[in-house]
């Protein structure tokens, strides 16, 4: 079964990691950042070696966004980002290719632990299973 495994993030967020704090989240110096990307290639490297990586990827910052959507007139509107009314957007995924839930859960488990600055804001990971077509009977 293939579930989306996400991480989600804000713009304060990717701005912490860049060093600039806010009330929202601290500063991350060079040695946190490099932690993380050590973390999150150990969990790459190890769902590669299991087979269960099918694809896994960060996101660029919310303020390199763009929502498209339809407005009142039926006329395409685009909008580029940052987007002050939006808190948290996907900042990265995985698709994995797991036996079963209770597996992807562990592996989200593990993700959750990313290291990060004291003080800096946690967010869940959420695992979605990928509809495989009539047969899916997650």
């Amino acid at each position: 079964m293939k579930y989306l495994v996400m991480v989600q993030g804000s713009q304060v967020d990717y701005d912490a990691m860049s060093g600039k704090g806010s009330p929202q989240s601290p500063a991350w110096s060079e040695k946190d950042v490099q932690a993380m990307f050590a973390f999150m290639q150990g969990i790459n490297d190890d769902l590669a070696e299991t087979g269960e990586m099918v694809d896994g990827q960060g996101l660029a910052e919310p303020a390199r966004t763009r929502f498209v959507g339809v407005g009142d007139d039926g006329q395409t509107v685009v909008t580029d980002g940052p987007y002050g009314e939006t808190k948290e957007l996907l900042a990265g995924y995985w698709v994995l290719d797991c036996e079963n839930l209770e597996r992807v859960t562990e592996i989200a488990a593990r993700i959750v632990r990313c290291p990060q600055p004291e003080g800096a804001p946690v967010y869940p990971v959420v695992i979605r299973p990928i509809d495989e077509g009539p047969g899916d009977k997650s």
